[in-house]
């Protein structure tokens, strides 16, 4: 706190006053709604909605594994695809060198889809 001189953290007053406003705006709009809303407990109202339809069997299925293998495979890629964006912003600086990184990047991501697609994890058998 010695290097930091009083306007550096006077600074931050602004938003840590909109940060105190919002968390009372949260908490008075439930507390609000807890004291003044209507309370009616019917069947029809505790029973899980499925778009107008009665629901039938049992919620907890399972769900084979692949499911969420792909799930995980798209989001990795999804996210990691995201790079490219910020890179291709300041490619124009980086010159040589960040076109050999991002290549290298890509390599990696076509080595690892490589790796999934060899071990099978992309087959819906």
């Amino acid at each position: 706190m010695d290097n930091m001189n009083g306007s550096s953290l006077i600074s931050f007053l602004p938003i840590l006053i909109m940060l105190a406003i919002a968390i009372l705006f949260a908490v008075f709009t439930i507390i609000a709604s807890n004291f003044l809303g209507k309370k009616t407990y019917e069947v029809g109202k505790l029973r899980p909605y499925e778009c107008g339809i009665e629901p039938t069997g049992n919620a907890q299925l399972r769900f084979d594994v692949k499911f969420y293998l792909v799930a995980i495979f798209f989001l990795l890629f999804d996210i990691e695809a995201l790079f490219l964006f910020p890179w291709a912003v300041v490619f124009s600086k980086l010159r040589l060198f960040g076109f050999i990184e991002m290549f290298m990047f890509i390599v990696i991501l076509v080595i690892g889809l490589l790796y999934v697609w060899k071990k099978g994890a992309l087959k819906w058998d």
